[in-house]
């Protein structure tokens, strides 16, 4: 069952928007502004996102390239074909205006839920900087120096490379690696990651995790 978040400020709208979605059978997330829908997405990751544009806060043109891998329909009243044209180049995969026909919507929803179950598998090797993760022989090299990870080790760093602009909380990481890291607990969860950040920066001096107090970890895009 696919879950769709709508971020919208308008609350009768997002109330209208989420009893059709229910209706269809979809299950539904709400977030009121840019800065809520950002912080959600960090613990979270819904199949598809309706994405107004003026929020308060965080607006939907500055949280828009700040989404990654997840299908944006961007439903606004803004009817300019240049706003149009500026947030499909920017990484929408749609727009539809407001007031819109509902039976349209569901339809535009269909495509992209659609397009997005037939995408092609990630590659199977991840990189980031001068850090490679090959998921087919479970190997991970800096700077093409072999680096020995354990297991739990390895599935942090996998989850992080596969998001490497998202800031990964705590509660998801545990969940993501649960199946294949049962070992991992809350309380263990930092001494894996301090461990994994020794490891990589070892190579080269570079720490390529930096935590985000009070949310989890990602990776530190400022490495050159």
């Amino acid at each position: 069952m696919s879950t769709i978040l709508i971020v919208d400020d308008d609350v009768y709208i997002g109330d209208m928007l989420a009893e059709i979605l229910t209706k269809e059978g979809y299950l539904t997330a709400r977030a009121y502004s840019g800065t809520e829908a950002l912080m959600y997405l960090s613990s979270a990751r819904p199949d598809l996102i309706l994405l107004d544009l003026m929020l308060p806060g965080l607006s939907g043109e500055e949280l828009l390239p700040l989404i990654k891998d997840i299908p944006v329909i961007v439903v606004s009243a803004k009817a300019e074909t240049s706003d149009k044209v500026g947030l499909l180049l920017g990484g929408a995969c749609d727009y539809i205006t407001k007031p819109f026909d509902t039976t349209e919507l569901l339809a535009r929803i269909t495509v992209q839920l659609r397009r997005a179950a037939s995408a092609p598998a990630p590659a199977p090797v991840l990189t980031f900087r001068s850090l490679t993760l090959d998921t087919a022989s479970h190997s991970v090299s800096v700077a093409d120096t072999p680096v020995r990870l354990t297991q739990t080790e390895y599935a942090i760093l996998k989850l992080l490379m596969q998001n490497p602009s998202q800031v990964i909380a705590r509660s998801l990481l545990l969940d993501r690696i649960s199946e294949d890291t049962p070992d991992c607990t809350e309380s263990s969860l930092k001494v894996h990651v301090s461990n994994l950040r020794r490891k990589l920066k070892a190579v080269d001096g570079n720490d390529y995790i930096e935590a985000v107090w009070g949310i989890g970890f990602k990776l530190n895009e400022e490495i050159r």
